[in-house]
């Protein structure tokens, strides 16, 4: 297996990362030695951010590049122009646009209303029953509205209506791991809303369609997604009844007069045009700054944007392409040594220390062509989607979002892994053991 210094040093800046990602919590403690409003204290808490994590180890690997190859090809690897190592930000951009948009209030508010109306058809307590398909719905709706934005809106909708209210501990994150893995597997439905499919679906590569998404892993993953929210609803289910005798969190907006019905078909439309240019940034952004104009237009109905969480998210997602392209020296040997089984253990477990999306990309890279090994290192890779905030992309956007109701320490890392461990293994089981539709 060879490799050059500069693989190297951008696997051992990784692997550091992964480390840091695990150790935030430890930063945050150190944070609070130092005086209030001190640099001590702001930078131990700047460090404790998972957002900012991959983002600091990659501007740390570009001024190692800018040294051992000098300023040109910092620049090259940076603009997506060294050969063999594309670099590509479409990804980070686009999920900073559709959390932004997916996080107003006339999305958020459709969204609520339509998992209300479902809820009412279910003969159980109401909280339970929202709470039931909310998780169901919300992560389905991946397949079409890209899982970016079901994260974000999910994770929104579940923070007002619980998370805000006074969940246990134990629940919370027991709610996240679910999450997380719901959506990792809900946007198999379609060929364009998952990005570890969306990396290999094209016809230029392996031609999927949304007939052959469907016969193939939507089926599956929605029987999965029902089975890890019915298991999760049974073990909480004291604690959700107990939701009807508290109060109502009160949500940024809710003073302000409910959006009209125009404003958020004009919502819609915006979303489903930068989904549809979802391959082309300058498009999309374009389309983002109109968007930016009607919400700056309507503020009358709306609540503030998520501009910083948004960003932050992409700052993430931009760290880990520029540290992640590096690391195909060693994952495409990786893949293409191993069997179906293997594949599709390996890539569930490859997947928490790496994005899905790059993992299966690699995959094609590698020359995977039997449709067995195909299927298995997809399947694989978005079953274990939910184990970390890396695995993938939609994760940094809904661990933003959840983040501040776990208090100062913030959501433990290795508290989300085991978390995600058993709806993992049901999607898993899902996935390996029913057989395809076609």
């Amino acid at each position: 297996m060879e490799f050059t210094n500069l693989e190297l040093a951008a696997t051992i800046l990784f692997g550091l990362a992964i480390v840091h990602t695990f150790s935030v919590k430890r930063f945050e403690h150190l944070a609070h030695r130092y005086p209030n409003g001190s640099v001590g204290e702001n930078s131990f808490h700047l460090l404790g951010e998972v957002e900012v994590v991959f983002g600091l180890w990659a501007g740390i690997f570009i001024i190692g590049m800018w040294a051992m190859e000098g300023g040109q090809q910092a620049i090259a690897y940076v603009e997506g122009k060294v050969p063999g190592y594309n670099v590509n930000f479409t990804e980070p951009i686009f999920v900073f646009v559709i959390m932004t948009m997916a996080a107003t209030r006339p999305i958020i508010d459709l969204c609520t209303n339509l998992i209300a109306f479902f809820a009412k058809l279910l003969p159980m307590n109401e909280e339970a029953a929202f709470f039931l398909v909310a998780l169901i719905l919300g992560p389905l709706l991946g397949s079409f509205i890209t899982e970016p934005a079901a994260m974000t809106v999910t994770a929104l909708i579940l923070k007002s209506r619980y998370y805000d209210r006074g969940m246990s501990r134990r629940f919370m994150y027991a709610t996240i791991g679910v999450l997380f893995v719901n959506v990792s597997i809900g946007g198999t439905l379609t060929n364009f809303a998952a990005p570890p499919v969306l990396m290999v679906a094209t016809p230029d590569r392996w031609d999927w369609d949304t007939m052959h998404m469907v016969a193939h892993f939507g089926w599956k993953a929605a029987i999965a997604v029902v089975i890890n929210t019915l298991a999760i609803s049974a073990m909480f289910a004291k604690e959700l009844k107990s939701f009807s005798d508290k109060p109502a969190a009160i949500a940024d907006g809710d003073a302000k007069p409910a959006p009209p019905v125009w404003l958020t078909v004009l919502h819609l439309l915006f979303t489903a045009g930068v989904v549809m240019m979802a391959h082309h940034p300058a498009v999309f952004m374009f389309i983002f700054l109109f968007f930016l104009g009607v919400v700056a237009v309507t503020d009358e109905y709306q609540s503030p944007l998520k501009l910083k969480e948004g960003l932050l998210v992409g700052f993430f997602l931009a760290g880990l392409v520029m540290l992640g392209t590096y690391q195909k020296w060693w994952l495409e040997p990786v893949l293409g040594s191993l069997g179906e089984v293997p594949m599709f253990l390996g890539a569930t477990g490859l997947t928490a220390i790496t994005d899905n999306a790059a993992l299966t990309y690699l995959g094609f890279v590698a020359g995977i062509s039997q449709p067995d090994m195909q299927y298995a290192l997809v399947a694989g890779a978005v079953c274990g989607g939910g184990l970390t905030v890396i695995a993938n992309a939609p994760n940094p956007a809904g661990f933003g979002i959840l983040k501040s109701s776990f208090g100062e320490e913030g959501i433990s890392p290795l508290g989300l892994l085991l978390a995600a461990l058993a709806p993992t293994a049901v999607s898993m089981i899902c996935f390996w053991f029913l057989p395809s539709l076609v």
